[in-house]
């Protein structure tokens, strides 16, 4: 899916619009050291200068998202009780909605402190099935948060018949919460999937020329498949040694996460087996959030805590 409320990059620059979405770093890194500027823009037809130009111009808007949303009523208690503490690192995974250069998480990146490192490792089109291939990675980045946006590609339809089913979806879903946990003590926040308009899905030129659409009660069962999934009272992992090994647990600190329905978190300490109800989440605020894109309607996302 792609996203939109930031969309407006001129109708005769499709350069802006592939840059905006794809990021072939993230999926060519088995041949070795990431491609320079140079070599990446060429991809899009860019110069240098014209790469960097664009890449300039998307963090710019994305700087004047998060000054407007920093300057809403509220904004100020909300982004205090945000969870993330100085020196962690949050790293994201998902698919377009997460991926955009003009994304949630972009935005989020200029509304944290700069000692909180943020990762962006969506990818544009990903299932379930292709994040959970790609958890090496994540594991390799040793998050100490895991913001989760994933399922809306899983059930798209072609000609009609969803990519992904509902049960595998659900199984690989638990597969990457819980092995990403369990390798590497990270807390996981899950955000339910977007909402869309189905006249402007329809309306999309390249879905149409693929065969591709979304149905609304397709996305809102993957929200209640997340919904359903057990809730726990989530705590920091153990604090990280200088070889990125974690010592002896700590004391827990309850910590919420949700999107615009309440979603679970898993143990900072381990995975949890799907019994596992470790106490009762205080009622959560609704924060920011804007789905964009061709058809995509927010929802929105939250998360809240005690620091």
């Amino acid at each position: 899916m792609t996203n939109a409320t930031t969309d407006r990059a001129p109708a005769h620059d499709p350069a802006e619009r592939m840059l905006r979405f794809h990021q072939p770093e993230k999926v060519l890194r088995h041949l070795g050291p990431a491609p320079d500027e140079a070599a990446l823009g060429a991809l899009f037809g860019l110069d240098p200068a014209d790469y960097r130009r664009h890449l300039d111009r998307f963090d710019e808007r994305n700087r004047a998202a998060a000054a407007a949303l920093a300057a809403a009523p509220g904004s100020t208690a909300r982004l205090a009780g945000l969870p993330f503490r100085p020196g962690e690192h949050v790293v994201a995974v998902g698919e377009s909605t997460t991926a955009d250069r003009l994304s949630w998480f972009e935005i989020l990146r200029h509304l944290l402190p700069e000692d909180i490192r943020l990762t962006n490792l969506a990818v544009t089109g990903s299932t379930t099935t292709q994040a959970l291939a790609n958890l090496p990675l994540l594991a390799f980045q040793r998050p100490d948060w895991v913001l989760c946006m994933l399922g809306a590609n899983d059930v798209q339809r072609l000609d009609g018949i969803p990519l992904v089913a509902a049960a595998e979806t659900r199984r690989t879903l638990r597969a990457l919460r819980n092995l990403t946990v369990r390798r590497t003590g990270a807390r996981w926040v899950c955000l339910t999937p977007t909402g869309v308009d189905p006249r402007r899905v329809a309306q999309y030129v390249h879905f149409r020329r693929a065969g591709l659409d979304w149905a609304a009660a397709d996305l809102d069962a993957v929200a209640e498949l997340l919904l359903a999934s057990p809730r726990s009272r989530s705590t920091p992992g153990p604090p990280r040694t200088a070889t990125g090994r974690r010592t002896a647990s700590t004391s827990p600190r309850p910590v919420n996460s949700a999107s615009r329905r309440r979603c679970w978190t898993p143990s900072g300490r381990g995975p949890p087996g799907d019994d596992e109800l470790a106490g009762r989440p205080r009622p959560l605020r609704r924060y920011g959030g804007s789905g964009r894109g061709s058809g995509v309607r927010a929802r929105g996302w939250a998360t809240s805590g005690r620091r």
